[in-house]
Formats: C-alpha cells, structure tokens, sequence
C-alpha cells in the first residue's frame, strides 16, 4: 500500500524547486557581474613590438649538370 506523506515533500519536487534556485542564482549573479552576452567592453591593445629584421636575399643556386650521354 502507499504510505501517506504527511509534512514530507516528494523528492521531484524537491528537485525542481532545487534546479530553479540554481537557476535563479546564476541569472543574478550574471546581472550583477555585467557578464552577461549584451555586454560589450572596448578592447585596446597597446603593443609595442620592435619591427623584424629583414631577411637576406636568398643564395641562387648553382645551374643543374648537363646530363652525359651513355
């Protein structure tokens, strides 16, 4: 037979009520923060790299040999 649950919540219902509250949580906590996907922050980078230096001019190679008749 089922047994009555007086005073006692069923555990689906606890579950929800759980994944709601996590829920809730993280949409504060993500609108507090400002991290939210709307928000857009200006990126500046500063880089101050020196400028390469320049590669010499490649060797030139020397002619193939003359193939010798057999």
């Amino acid at each position: 037979m089922a047994q009555r649950m007086e005073g006692r919540m069923p555990p689906w219902l606890a579950f929800v009520l759980g994944a709601l509250a996590a829920m809730a949580a993280v949409a504060v906590l993500t609108v507090y923060t400002g991290l939210g996907p709307l928000a857009a922050r200006p990126v500046a980078l500063n880089l101050n790299l020196p400028r390469a230096p320049s590669l010499p001019d490649t060797p030139r190679l020397p002619p193939p040999p003359i193939p010798t008749p057999k």
